[in-house]
């Protein structure tokens, strides 16, 4: 008789896991969520340099939003959240080439003649430019002479490998 209850009890076990799972009791637990593309999520991220200087960082801050796969960051930043659940915390690297690649042709040399007479122009020195077309870039001056000034529109991250630690806040 023991042993009859025994096999009925684990069949009526058995029924209510299925019963069960079948009702949807197999779901993710809330907070589970895993990110994916088109979500919108809330991350605090910590930007390095490849010599461990900190080059930005959202701690102690509001959290950066955005959506995933709309471009608007990196995509190596981006793909690294996809499959994060929040809560967790990675860290990875995006090499250049990835990331900011260094592109020569953004580098130029201008004639002093060209700039104002009253900008004494100093390497490191950043400057607006005026383009055509109205839009405006920033450059930064990396020589100078007395003849002329090599000026680099690329973005001051450009041609350095990063690594950044990502910590999920939300998905929403």
């Amino acid at each position: 008789m023991k042993k009859w209850l025994s096999v009925l009890a684990i069949a009526i076990l058995g029924l209510a896991l299925v019963i069960g799972v079948a009702c949807g009791g197999g779901e993710e637990k809330e907070g589970t969520a895993q990110a994916k593309d088109g979500d919108t999520v809330q991350v605090h991220y910590t930007l390095k340099l490849e010599d461990g200087t900190v080059f930005e960082t959202s701690i102690g801050r509001d959290p950066l939003q955005f959506t995933i796969g709309e471009g608007q960051l990196i995509p190596g930043f981006e793909q690294a959240v996809v499959g994060m659940s929040p809560g967790e915390s990675k860290t990875v690297e995006i090499p250049a080439d990835e990331a900011y690649p260094y592109r020569e042709e953004l580098v130029m040399v201008v004639d002093r003649d060209l700039l104002p007479e009253d900008l004494q122009p100093e390497v490191g020195q950043q400057l607006q430019i005026s383009q055509p077309s109205g839009e405006t870039i920033v450059v930064k001056v990396i020589d100078v002479s007395e003849s002329s000034v090599t000026l680099d529109a690329n973005h001051p991250l450009a041609g350095k490998d990063l690594t950044f630690d990502i910590e999920l806040v939300e998905i929403k």
